[in-house]
């Protein structure tokens, strides 16, 4: 039997993107087909690097093809990634924006925002981090980049800084440009604009994912950036207590308001567990145990994943060494969990139709 490009596009239509629930053919993640004789080769394109299935589908696909077209087909497949993308005119070279917020300040959210950028980018992903809590900027300290200043270049006559870049992460925080001893007291229009001058004053390239670290709480701030920056989703930070609980539920709320309107990829429960060195199999719930999420589940979000409280993720942070670059630590495995969470969640909903709204007549 001859073997056709017909023939292995058809047969690939039984294979399905766990995710999205469509076939892979249907979603144009079929590339580069080739047919020589027996010897069939194409690439199959992934919404992110990060997909967890990527054996499965590859495995499901070569079966397809054996199976449906000839049993004699010898099948070569290359695995790729092309990040799905959001429609961003403010950024056009940046695919998806993802702010982490918190309810509550003392959760560990800028934490979460350092760890899951990184992992991100260890999974093969161009990642910018923007420190966006001008309050309190904290992320040059997890980045080791404190006393860094941005370089500023001329893109089409007019001039751009550049993001400072460290562990492969671009990052931008109002950290560079306050002095570190110095608290900044600003008033709300004030810190809007330079919230706004973080976003479109820097030349950011060519990202995949952009992670905004935001003030805890739910205010101005908040708002203006879902006013001036296309969100392609949210991510909440809690700890299992009931009272940072309460705090979450509000700032899911904030996000799901029609006049906001920002997806909830999900809840990340950082505090989890307590885990001694000495024992790194025993899991002590201080805090309480599953808080966020069975508050997950209660909001009908995803729940991410659960960070253990571990003295070492401290540690690593101040030392300027977010600690999913400790490899195959417990923590380190936790984060990147979370981050493959996150990145399914943004294919997911960027491959999900938006309600269409009639104008009022």
């Amino acid at each position: 039997m001859s073997i056709t490009k017909e023939k292995v596009l058809e047969a690939l239509k039984n294979v399905d993107d766990p995710d999205l629930k469509k076939d892979i053919v249907t979603l144009g993640m079929v590339r580069d087909l080739q047919v020589e004789g027996h010897k069939v080769s194409f690439t199959i394109m992934l919404t992110t690097p990060a997909c967890p299935m990527k054996e499965m589908i590859h495995n499901a696909a070569k079966n397809a093809v054996i199976h449906y077209v000839s049993k004699d087909a010898e099948v070569s497949i290359k695995m790729d990634a092309d990040v799905t993308m959001k429609q961003n005119n403010l950024l056009p070279g940046v695919r998806n924006i993802i702010a982490v917020a918190s309810g509550k300040g003392g959760v560990g959210k800028s934490t979460v925002a350092a760890n899951l950028a990184v992992a991100l980018g260890k999974m093969g992903a161009k990642v910018g981090l923007v420190d966006a809590d001008i309050y309190g900027p904290s992320v040059p300290i997890m980045f080791d980049v404190i006393h860094e200043k941005p370089n500023v270049t001329a893109i089409d006559g007019k001039n751009k800084m550049l993001p400072v870049e460290s562990h492969g992460i671009k990052v931008m925080s109002i950290g560079f440009f306050a002095d570190p001893d110095q608290a900044i007291p600003w008033r709300g229009p004030m810190a809007t604009r330079a919230l706004t001058q973080l976003f479109t004053d820097v030349a950011w390239g060519e990202l995949d994912y952009m992670i905004v670290d935001l003030p805890p709480g739910t205010g101005d701030i908040h708002l203006s950036l879902v006013q001036s920056v296309p969100l392609a989703g949210a991510l909440i930070v809690s700890t299992p207590q009931q009272v940072a609980l309460a705090d979450a539920r509000k700032g899911v709320a904030m996000f799901k308001l029609p006049q906001v309107n920002v997806p909830i990829l999900g809840i990340v429960e950082n505090m989890a567990y307590f885990s001694p060195v000495e024992l790194p199999g025993n899991k002590y719930y201080i805090f309480g145990k599953g808080g966020a999420k069975a508050l997950a589940e209660q909001l009908a979000v995803p729940f991410l994943g659960e960070i253990p409280l571990v003295q070492s993720i401290c540690e690593s942070g101040d030392a300027g060494m977010p600690a999913v670059l400790q490899e195959t630590t417990p923590q380190a495995l936790a984060f990147m969990q979370v981050a493959r969470n996150v990145a399914q969640q943004i294919a997911i909903a960027n491959a999900t139709p938006k309600p269409v709204t009639n104008p009022a007549n």
